[in-house]
């Protein structure tokens, strides 16, 4: 492929409505196909994460961990076990890895060969406290990684240091051997085995990735970068620059000189979309679907909202996890879904999973400017039953907060 200069280039030749846009974001991340009306399977878990291309992974547990929720939001109930083997099972059955792209993520055995760059550029792309252990006590990093290579799979707490005093209000606390073994991660030398109760085991990667993975060439950095942007397009549909690059959190300078060249190679087309102030490009073998018909709760940190500056765009949606936000100035709640109904973003949802009383508890719920409760609260109180059973939950609760709480709760009494 030829050299393009680190701008990127094209006229739009198409223009889009607002709500084309947001069927052909829709359709992309697959909400423009019907649940599976059987038993689901590995393949349809595959199907998924193929066209999201990552999972981004949360600790908080407040209703479930946020990786299991964009499948759930695609595919209806699903056995949570059948994940937990993709991402965590045995070598030969396993079909994803951890690493950090969006955030943490889980990601599919492909896509591993294209983040190498980024575990060879460590020292360059890894934040503070693991650059610093790395320079300052490299014979301690060694130690560690020693350690994992004679005991592993072993968590942090496996490694005897010092303990930090926790910092009230801090969100990680973590002792040198757990920086120690972040840092080993982040290089790729080792990487997550299993995760019992989501605690991290770490092991050498070469123990735990299959060995046809790792035996794969290594793309130059610019043609990982490439690709990288080619499955952000594919999972986009359309999508600005800044919306491919956030996808695995890629700098500017090597984002633009990826999608230039996907627009020269006609993989992306250039379009301009109603209202949107910035360029667009449009994945060359997005669909366009007459309408979306989807149902669906998405997590916080689900790939089509992770954005929030282009779910604002796209659905006039502005959203704000307020998990870090003191309770008394919380507008919505702790952990707030929006739920997603036939092509819009119609209502916002406080969730907590009450796993001693077994119920679901909508903590809060409201409408979106301009949708009414009687299109809402049927749709929301079949997908909430829905979700309270999958989740082995036996019944869902209604709080009183909220212009939907009191028609919500009627409807659930009815069903």
């Amino acid at each position: 492929m030829s050299t393009v200069a680190p701008a990127v280039a094209g006229e739009p030749r198409e223009r889009l409505s607002l709500a084309q846009a947001r069927r052909i974001a829709l359709t992309a991340q697959g909400f423009a196909d019907p649940r599976p009306a059987g038993r689901v399977d590995a393949r349809h878990l595959r199907r998924v994460i193929d066209r999201v291309g990552l999972l981004q992974i949360d600790s908080v547990n407040v209703l479930s961990r946020s990786h299991y929720l964009p499948v759930f939001a695609r595919l209806g109930p699903y056995p949570r076990a059948a994940l937990d083997q993709l991402c965590w099972g045995t070598r030969r059955r396993r079909g994803m890895f951890e690493y950090w792209a969006h955030e943490a993520s889980l990601l599919p055995l492909e896509a591993q060969p294209l983040l190498r760059w980024r575990m060879q550029e460590a020292h360059d792309s890894a934040w503070g406290s693991m650059v610093r252990i790395a320079r300052e006590r490299p014979g301690f990093v060694k130690a560690v990684r020693d350690l994992v290579a004679e005991e592993g799979p072993i968590g942090a707490g496996a490694i005897e240091v010092e303990r930090p005093e926790r910092s009230p209000g801090a969100m990680w606390n973590w002792h040198d051997g757990k920086i120690a073994l972040e840092w080993l991660f982040y290089s790729g030398e080792v990487t997550t085995a299993s995760r019992p109760n989501f605690q991290r085991l770490y092991d050498l990667t070469e123990r735990v990735l299959p060995a046809d993975v790792l035996a794969r060439p290594t793309p130059s950095r610019a043609d990982a970068h490439r690709e990288l942007i080619r499955i952000a397009a594919r999972g986009h549909g359309v999508a600005t620059e800044s919306d491919l690059r956030d996808y695995f959190r890629l700098k500017a300078a090597d984002s633009r000189v990826a999608v230039a060249e996907l627009v020269e190679s006609g993989e992306l087309q250039p379009v301009s979309v109603q209202s949107w102030k910035q360029p667009a490009y449009l994945w060359a073998e997005a669909r366009l679907p007459r309408w979306v018909r989807a149902r669906a709760l998405l997590s916080p940190f689900d790939s089509l909202v992770w954005e929030r500056a282009r779910a604002e765009r796209l659905f006039d949606f502005h959203y704000r996890i307020e998990i870090y936000t003191p309770a008394h100035k919380r507008i919505h709640g702790y952990y707030v879904l929006p739920f997603l109904l036939g092509d819009a973003l119609v209502a916002r949802v406080d969730l907590k999973a009450d796993r001693g009383d077994r119920l679901l508890r909508v903590q809060g719920v409201y409408a979106e400017d301009g949708h009414q409760p009687d299109e809402i609260v049927g749709p929301l109180a079949a997908e909430l039953t829905l979700m309270a059973q999958w989740l082995d939950l036996d019944g869902v609760a209604v709080a009183g907060r909220g212009d939907l709480a009191a028609p919500l709760s009627a409807e659930l009494r009815q069903a």
